[in-house]
Protein backbone atom coordinates (compact mmCIF):
# COMPACT_ATOMS: atom_id res chain seq x y z
CA UNK A 1 0.00 0.00 0.00
CA UNK A 2 1.57 3.62 -0.84
CA UNK A 3 2.29 5.66 2.11
CA UNK A 4 0.39 8.84 0.10
CA UNK A 5 -3.06 6.59 0.33
CA UNK A 6 -5.90 8.30 2.51
CA UNK A 7 -7.02 7.52 5.37
CA UNK A 8 -10.75 8.02 4.36
CA UNK A 9 -11.11 7.51 1.10
CA UNK A 10 -12.51 10.81 -0.33
CA UNK A 11 -15.95 10.57 -2.04
CA UNK A 12 -15.11 11.88 -5.65
CA UNK A 13 -12.98 8.54 -5.55
CA UNK A 14 -15.84 6.39 -4.59
CA UNK A 15 -18.27 8.55 -7.04
CA UNK A 16 -15.40 8.07 -9.97
CA UNK A 17 -15.66 4.12 -9.56
CA UNK A 18 -19.15 2.96 -8.60
CA UNK A 19 -18.62 -0.27 -9.56
CA UNK A 20 -16.36 -1.19 -7.15
CA UNK A 21 -17.47 -1.29 -3.61
CA UNK A 22 -16.21 1.42 -1.02
CA UNK A 23 -18.82 1.04 1.82
CA UNK A 24 -22.38 -0.33 2.91
CA UNK A 25 -24.99 1.53 2.78
CA UNK A 26 -26.47 1.08 5.95
CA UNK A 27 -28.21 3.71 8.82
CA UNK A 28 -27.38 0.76 11.43
CA UNK A 29 -24.30 0.89 13.58
CA UNK A 30 -22.37 -1.50 12.00
CA UNK A 31 -18.36 -1.82 10.42
CA UNK A 32 -17.16 -4.52 8.16
CA UNK A 33 -13.92 -5.11 8.94
CA UNK A 34 -11.32 -6.56 6.56
CA UNK A 35 -7.82 -8.26 6.56
CA UNK A 36 -5.71 -8.63 3.81
CA UNK A 37 -2.56 -10.92 3.09
CA UNK A 38 -2.92 -14.27 5.18
CA UNK A 39 -3.03 -16.34 6.55
CA UNK A 40 0.16 -16.47 8.82
CA UNK A 41 1.28 -18.96 11.48
CA UNK A 42 2.55 -15.72 12.99
CA UNK A 43 -0.63 -13.56 13.66
CA UNK A 44 -3.76 -15.10 12.11
CA UNK A 45 -4.87 -16.86 14.85
CA UNK A 46 -4.10 -13.96 17.29
CA UNK A 47 -6.59 -11.84 15.41
CA UNK A 48 -9.27 -14.38 15.02
CA UNK A 49 -8.95 -14.09 19.32
CA UNK A 50 -9.14 -10.80 19.28
CA UNK A 51 -12.53 -11.04 17.19
CA UNK A 52 -13.73 -13.83 19.28
CA UNK A 53 -13.59 -11.58 22.31
CA UNK A 54 -15.92 -8.54 21.11
CA UNK A 55 -18.29 -11.49 19.45
CA UNK A 56 -16.58 -9.64 15.78
CA UNK A 57 -17.43 -11.00 12.24
CA UNK A 58 -15.07 -10.00 9.51
CA UNK A 59 -13.73 -10.76 5.85
CA UNK A 60 -10.25 -12.25 5.48
CA UNK A 61 -8.49 -11.81 1.99
CA UNK A 62 -6.29 -14.20 1.63
CA UNK A 63 -3.39 -14.35 -0.76
CA UNK A 64 -3.38 -18.14 -2.69
CA UNK A 65 0.39 -19.24 -2.29
CA UNK A 66 -0.28 -18.59 1.87
CA UNK A 67 -3.61 -20.26 1.67
CA UNK A 68 -1.24 -23.50 -0.22
CA UNK A 69 0.97 -22.84 3.07
CA UNK A 70 -1.02 -23.24 5.63
CA UNK A 71 -4.15 -24.46 4.86
CA UNK A 72 -5.15 -25.35 8.56
CA UNK A 73 -5.02 -21.65 9.44
CA UNK A 74 -7.45 -20.70 6.32
CA UNK A 75 -9.90 -23.48 7.52
CA UNK A 76 -9.74 -21.83 10.85
CA UNK A 77 -11.18 -18.77 10.02
CA UNK A 78 -14.01 -20.49 8.08
CA UNK A 79 -14.39 -22.60 11.01
CA UNK A 80 -15.14 -19.75 13.30
CA UNK A 81 -17.86 -17.98 10.89
CA UNK A 82 -15.84 -15.16 8.77
CA UNK A 83 -16.13 -14.38 4.89
CA UNK A 84 -13.02 -15.06 2.47
CA UNK A 85 -11.94 -13.57 -0.35
CA UNK A 86 -9.40 -13.50 -2.87
CA UNK A 87 -6.29 -11.30 -2.87
CA UNK A 88 -4.62 -13.17 -5.70
CA UNK A 89 -1.83 -15.84 -5.49
CA UNK A 90 1.36 -13.86 -5.46
CA UNK A 91 0.02 -10.48 -4.36
CA UNK A 92 0.68 -8.86 -7.63
CA UNK A 93 1.05 -5.09 -8.70
CA UNK A 94 -1.74 -4.75 -10.99
CA UNK A 95 0.07 -1.76 -12.38
CA UNK A 96 2.93 -4.03 -12.99
CA UNK A 97 1.57 -7.15 -14.18
CA UNK A 98 -0.45 -7.44 -18.05
CA UNK A 99 -3.89 -8.45 -17.18
CA UNK A 100 -3.82 -11.90 -18.72
CA UNK A 101 -1.12 -12.88 -16.20
CA UNK A 102 -3.12 -11.14 -13.49
CA UNK A 103 -6.62 -13.13 -14.22
CA UNK A 104 -4.34 -16.67 -14.26
CA UNK A 105 -2.88 -15.38 -10.55
CA UNK A 106 -6.59 -14.70 -9.28
CA UNK A 107 -7.93 -18.14 -10.82
CA UNK A 108 -4.91 -19.80 -9.26
CA UNK A 109 -5.79 -18.20 -6.13
CA UNK A 110 -9.45 -19.03 -6.33
CA UNK A 111 -8.53 -22.45 -6.91
CA UNK A 112 -7.08 -22.97 -3.46
CA UNK A 113 -9.71 -21.45 -1.87
CA UNK A 114 -12.73 -23.86 -3.67
CA UNK A 115 -10.37 -26.37 -2.64
CA UNK A 116 -12.10 -25.45 1.18
CA UNK A 117 -15.27 -23.98 0.19
CA UNK A 118 -17.36 -23.88 -2.94
CA UNK A 119 -17.95 -19.85 -3.26
CA UNK A 120 -21.04 -18.50 -5.26
CA UNK A 121 -20.30 -14.88 -4.01
CA UNK A 122 -17.01 -14.80 -4.99
CA UNK A 123 -14.80 -11.56 -3.74
CA UNK A 124 -11.59 -10.08 -4.53
CA UNK A 125 -9.15 -6.72 -3.52
CA UNK A 126 -6.63 -5.36 -5.42
CA UNK A 127 -3.06 -5.92 -3.66
CA UNK A 128 -1.89 -1.85 -2.76
CA UNK A 129 -5.49 -1.08 -4.36
CA UNK A 130 -3.79 -1.32 -7.98
CA UNK A 131 -6.51 -1.61 -10.29
CA UNK A 132 -7.21 -0.68 -14.14
CA UNK A 133 -10.62 -0.40 -15.49
CA UNK A 134 -9.73 -3.49 -18.04
CA UNK A 135 -9.08 -5.26 -15.32
CA UNK A 136 -11.82 -4.47 -13.31
CA UNK A 137 -14.40 -5.24 -16.29
CA UNK A 138 -12.92 -8.41 -16.87
CA UNK A 139 -13.15 -9.46 -12.96
CA UNK A 140 -16.43 -8.85 -12.28
CA UNK A 141 -17.49 -10.50 -16.00
CA UNK A 142 -16.11 -13.56 -14.66
CA UNK A 143 -18.13 -13.10 -11.32
CA UNK A 144 -16.05 -11.05 -8.48
CA UNK A 145 -17.82 -8.81 -6.18
CA UNK A 146 -14.53 -5.87 -6.07
CA UNK A 147 -14.11 -4.55 -3.05
CA UNK A 148 -12.40 -1.93 -1.89
CA UNK A 149 -13.03 0.44 1.07
CA UNK A 150 -13.46 3.87 2.91
CA UNK A 151 -11.26 3.44 5.64
CA UNK A 152 -7.70 2.34 5.88
CA UNK A 153 -5.61 1.87 8.74
CA UNK A 154 -2.18 2.22 7.73
CA UNK A 155 -1.14 -0.79 9.81
CA UNK A 156 1.71 -1.46 7.63
CA UNK A 157 3.31 1.87 8.07
CA UNK A 158 6.18 1.47 10.45
CA UNK A 159 6.55 5.25 10.85
CA UNK A 160 2.88 5.70 12.16
CA UNK A 161 2.75 4.90 16.06
CA UNK A 162 -0.40 2.02 17.26
CA UNK A 163 -1.63 4.98 19.02
CA UNK A 164 -2.32 6.84 15.93
CA UNK A 165 -3.60 4.28 13.82
CA UNK A 166 -5.97 4.08 16.74
CA UNK A 167 -7.07 7.50 16.63
CA UNK A 168 -7.59 7.42 13.10
CA UNK A 169 -8.86 4.76 12.30
CA UNK A 170 -11.74 5.61 15.16
CA UNK A 171 -12.07 9.02 14.07
CA UNK A 172 -12.35 7.79 10.07
CA UNK A 173 -15.22 4.85 10.77
CA UNK A 174 -18.76 5.05 10.77
CA UNK A 175 -21.67 2.79 10.44
CA UNK A 176 -21.64 1.49 7.16
CA UNK A 177 -17.41 1.36 7.05
CA UNK A 178 -15.02 -0.79 5.45
CA UNK A 179 -12.13 -0.99 7.50
CA UNK A 180 -8.59 -2.34 5.91
CA UNK A 181 -6.59 -3.75 8.36
CA UNK A 182 -3.30 -6.23 7.49
CA UNK A 183 -2.60 -10.33 8.47
CA UNK A 184 1.28 -9.61 7.94
CA UNK A 185 3.99 -9.12 9.65
CA UNK A 186 4.80 -5.67 9.43
CA UNK A 187 1.22 -5.31 10.90
CA UNK A 188 1.88 -7.65 13.42
CA UNK A 189 3.40 -5.40 16.35
CA UNK A 190 0.84 -2.50 16.19
CA UNK A 191 -1.97 -4.78 15.50
CA UNK A 192 -2.26 -6.44 18.38
CA UNK A 193 -2.17 -3.15 20.19
CA UNK A 194 -4.69 -1.24 18.96
CA UNK A 195 -6.71 -4.33 17.42
CA UNK A 196 -9.12 -4.91 20.84
CA UNK A 197 -9.09 -0.82 21.52
CA UNK A 198 -10.72 -0.17 18.15
CA UNK A 199 -13.62 -3.06 18.60
CA UNK A 200 -13.73 -2.47 22.43
CA UNK A 201 -14.37 1.41 21.80
CA UNK A 202 -17.01 0.71 18.92
CA UNK A 203 -18.59 -2.42 21.00
CA UNK A 204 -19.17 0.07 23.75
CA UNK A 205 -21.02 2.74 21.70
CA UNK A 206 -23.55 -0.24 20.36
CA UNK A 207 -21.56 -0.81 16.94
CA UNK A 208 -21.53 -4.63 15.73
CA UNK A 209 -18.57 -6.28 13.11
CA UNK A 210 -20.12 -8.12 10.40
CA UNK A 211 -18.74 -10.03 7.77
CA UNK A 212 -19.49 -9.18 4.00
Amino acid sequence: MSDWAFYKTPNFIQNVFPSLRWRVNTDEKVIYPTFDDGPIPELTHDILNILDDYGAKATFFCVGENIKKHPEIFRSILKKGHTVGNHTFNHLKAWETNNAEYLQNVQLCQAEIEKHIAQKNKLFRFPYGQFNLSLARKLKKVGYELVMWDVLSKDYNKSISAETILRKSVQKSEHGSIIVFHDNLKAKEKILQFLPLYLKHFSDIGYKFEKL
